[in-house]
């Protein structure tokens, strides 16, 4: 992976709580589809969901960067600059940039997560409030895993 990297990420719930999945889309700069995904998360809430939907999205990326660079990151090109994630919730992009407090202790306990993938792929990760018309690809794929896992 050399430049940068444009996520879309979509989590819900149907029933807030209730069965929940996640979806991602990753890019290159190139606009080239990386990897399409869609999940089942079982019982969530839709934030919880948004939250599950970027770490899944940054443990495929590790997953990536272990795969081609196992020893270690150099100059060959591997380490994406810049991941640039977009997320139809402006609550949880205020979170992860900073701006908003989590109070409630699950979503902090994810936010932790997030930020140790975000260390671990390493790299400028931001994170950018999209209108929910402009992440559809990502909200298909929620659609689909729930859709296709009827609980």
């Amino acid at each position: 992976m050399k430049g940068d990297l444009f996520i879309f990420t979509d989590g819900g719930a149907r029933g807030n709580p209730g069965p929940a999945a996640v979806g991602f889309i990753v890019k290159d700069d190139k606009g080239k589809v990386l990897r399409k995904e869609g999940k089942c998360l079982g019982k969530a809430t839709n934030n919880i969901a948004e939250y599950q939907a970027v770490i899944e999205a940054l443990k495929w990326i590790k997953d990536q960067l272990t795969i081609k660079q196992p020893a270690r990151r150099d100059s060959s090109g591997m380490q994406p600059s810049t991941i640039n994630f977009f997320l139809d919730s402006r609550l949880i992009v205020s979170q992860l940039n900073g701006l908003f407090k989590i109070k409630n202790h699950g979503l902090r306990q994810l936010i932790v997560e997030v930020r140790r993938l975000e260390q671990a792929v390493g790299g400028n990760v931001a994170y950018h409030f999209i209108p929910r018309e402009k992440n559809r690809d990502a909200d298909a794929l929620v659609n689909q895993a729930l859709n296709s896992n009827i609980l």
